[in-house]
């Protein structure tokens, strides 16, 4: 046991950097939240400015530490968790960012990913990478880099440009000049061979992507490097965790073997499957993955993005003044006893998995004068479950695999109706957990394994359920509702 009082984890995400520092009973003991700019120079272009990305963690860092009115000596170890496939390249030397940051929701790249797909080289992709040919990935956001910096490729070739992700940028920055990532991180670029775990030479001919930019890659528990800046002068703290943030939070919630399932409700939906070391090729385009197992190593996984999830709920509050409060949804929700033949889907931006379809645009069907205010809010809230429950059909269709319990997280899980509806209709129970920030969580205990803070027994006590809502709906019940929101899913395909 480590004689330092407590793990740091860095929450970097994507509109903001949350730092939490955990003590040696897993209880969290400070937080410190900052958001950052987010920069839209042209219709579906998102970037982020990496050195404020660096400036706003450091603050946050501090503010935590005063919080909770320890030093940097008190820090065992530090893990980082991070929005993943945002892309950065910077200078060798100078450590400055030579272009914006591109996130991973920029579609800058669609018609580049489309050129590939016309090529007949999405299988080549696929096979390799378990992922799809898309601008939501890494891999074409440094191919447009180099191809539009001057010089950038020249440089790249030549050792002086870098790449990384945001965990890559942060431990770079942190350590003076550490150039690595983990395994989670790099199954996420689009030129990361998962099978045989390397960066894979024929992918990044074909993005003429210079092997020399690219960060080594460990398990997500390892002694990634030190921290060596005039910022941690008093101590050189141990950087010992790092894995993308929905690998993060299946680790946070001990989703450490192979059938066990964690969704995240942000903004969006992430669910995760642990498939242990099957590889499983998806008949329903959800992506395979590297995930952690218990010790920290790579394992693989299943993963189902819904695109839209808490935004939805945002939408009715901000864009048609429903709600003042997400809060509010709730008690509305239980209000009605249905929504009325409602059904909503919010395809604001297409559908994400399992049908991928980009064309898509959101729908409200089954309106009739009888529907209102609180039938439009239980469709909303229903409409997350729904598409929660495509996903998880399709992992258990491709798994061939039995649930029985789905671990879940993220701000919206504190909404004791879409739980309970999440649960009827799986008819599979949710687990939820005290501390639903678990994507830090999982950041803290994979840093704290390896700095040897916590032993694997030890990490299995720090998670505690809050709640677990049983299903409660007949079959065929489930089943009008199930067919009802199929339907509507059909017809805003068309």
């Amino acid at each position: 046991m480590s004689t330092s009082k407590v793990i740091m984890a860095i929450d970097q995400g994507t509109t903001g950097t949350t730092v939490l520092l955990f003590d040696e009973s897993g209880k969290m003991v400070a937080k410190a939240y900052s958001e950052f700019r987010q920069y839209y120079p042209k219709p579906g272009w998102v970037e982020h400015d990496a050195e404020e990305i660096w400036q706003v963690t450091l603050k946050v860092i501090h503010g935590a530490v005063d919080r909770a009115g320890i030093t940097l000596q008190d820090i065992a170890a530090i893990g980082i968790s991070n929005q993943r496939e945002t892309t950065v390249l910077w200078d060798r030397k100078t450590g400055v960012p030579i272009a914006p940051a591109i996130v991973w929701q920029c579609r800058r790249t669609s018609e580049m990913c489309r050129r590939l797909k016309d090529d007949g080289l999405e299988s080549t992709f696929t096979k390799k990478t378990g992922l799809v040919i898309d601008a939501y990935f890494s891999a074409t956001k440094i191919k447009w880099l180099l191809d539009h910096i001057p010089e950038a490729r020249t440089r790249a070739e030549n050792g002086e440009v870098l790449f990384g992700t945001i965990d890559s940028w942060l431990l770079w920055k942190l350590t003076g000049g550490v150039h690595s990532t983990d395994y989670t991180n790099a199954s996420r670029t689009l030129i990361y061979n998962i099978h045989e775990q390397h960066w894979d030479d024929e992918l990044l001919d074909i993005l003429d992507i210079p092997r020399v930019m690219l960060p080594s890659v460990q398990p997500s528990s390892a002694v990634f490097g030190h921290t060596n800046i005039p910022q941690f002068a008093e101590r050189s703290i141990p950087i010992t965790g790092i894995a993308g943030d929905q690998q993060a939070a299946l680790y946070g919630q001990l989703c450490w073997e192979p059938g066990m399932v964690k969704n995240t409700y942000g903004t969006g939906c992430f669910m995760v499957l642990n498939t242990g070391d099957q590889a499983i090729d998806s008949k329903h385009k959800l992506l395979t993955t590297l995930a952690c197992n218990a010790a920290g190593k790579p394992c693989y996984a299943l993963e189902g993005a819904v695109f839209i999830a808490g935004a939805v709920i945002q939408w009715l509050r901000d864009e048609l003044g429903l709600i003042e409060t997400a809060a509010e949804s709730e008690e509305l929700a239980f209000s009605v006893e249905d929504t009325h033949g409602v059904y909503m889907v919010p395809a604001f931006v297409g559908l994400g998995a399992p049908h991928w379809d980009m064309e898509a645009r959101g729908t409200i069907v089954g309106l009739t004068r009888g529907a209102n205010r609180a039938h439009m809010v239980r469709a909303a809230l229903e409409s997350i479950a729904f598409q929660s429950y495509d996903v998880l059909e399709a992992m258990v269709d491709d798994a061939d695999i039995d649930i029985k319990t789905v671990r879940v997280d993220g701000g919206a899980v504190a909404n004791d109706f879409l739980m309970q509806f999440q649960a009827d209709l799986l008819n599979i129970e949710i687990d939820r957990p005290q501390m639903i920030e678990t994507t830090a969580l999982g950041a803290a205990m994979l840093a704290g394994l390896a700095a040897e803070f916590w032993r694997l027994d030890e990490l299995r006590e720090v998670r505690k359920t809050d709640a677990i809502f049983i299903p409660a709906l007949e079959s065929d019940k489930r089943g009008e509702l199930i067919s009802a929101w199929h339907k509507a899913v059909r017809q805003c395909r068309m």
